[in-house]
């Protein structure tokens, strides 16, 4: 099962920074063009260049439309998509001033009251990312741009988010058995085990 998660949840950690690649790509490339766009129109571009601001301008040469909406869709899934990975190796925010002077023991308690915490916060936040998912897919609401369903942002997210919660379930009980058991089961964010 150990295996298992761990592979789960790199797969979704690697497709959440492919897309995020991609969203860099589109929104630079959509920066870009939005410059050029601009330049074009400038007086110099006008009087002196017309016909080759004109040619561009015919290529479409501008903002690339739908980025945003994109852009918002891809940064939600990737946010999904990131979470297991931070909860299996133990790698979200944390303050351990007042921790790090109490006996191991009473720390991998206080771990694992956390983690099971978080466990339910990701189911619930899930659960309700569903019920938005199953409210958009019933209006038949869609983007401005694009004219994608709002819907299929909610969906791609919602599978990410269901990776998340499979692996916040499993690392609750991980940390459970670890202050149980006196032993490390789950690896740190420094590759310790």
């Amino acid at each position: 099962m150990h295996r298992i998660i761990r592979l789960l949840t790199h797969v979704t950690a690697l497709i959440g920074g492919i897309v995020l690649m991609a969203l860099i790509v589109l929104t630079t490339l959509s920066i870009i063009g939005r410059t050029l766009n601009k330049m074009l129109h400038a007086d110099f571009f006008d009087t002196q260049l017309t016909g080759v601001s004109q040619f561009l301008l015919d290529l479409g040469v501008g903002e690339i439309n739908g980025n945003y909406e994109l852009l918002e869709a891809g940064v939600a899934f990737a946010i999904f998509a990131f979470l297991p990975v931070c909860q299996f190796y133990g790698a979200h925010a944390k303050v351990d001033v007042f921790t790090s002077a109490l006996p191991t023991r009473v720390v991998r308690w206080i771990v694992a009251f956390w983690e099971i915490v978080l466990a339910a916060v990701i189911v619930l936040i899930v659960w309700r990312l569903a019920g938005g998912m199953e409210r958009y897919y019933s209006n038949g609401e869609t983007t401005f741009f694009l004219q994608f369903p709002v819907w299929w942002g909610y969906a791609v997210s919602f599978v990410a988010g269901v990776v998340a919660c499979i692996t916040a379930v499993y690392c609750a009980g991980a940390r459970v058995a670890e202050a149980l058991r006196g032993v490390m089961i789950l690896p740190t964010e420094h590759g310790e085990h």
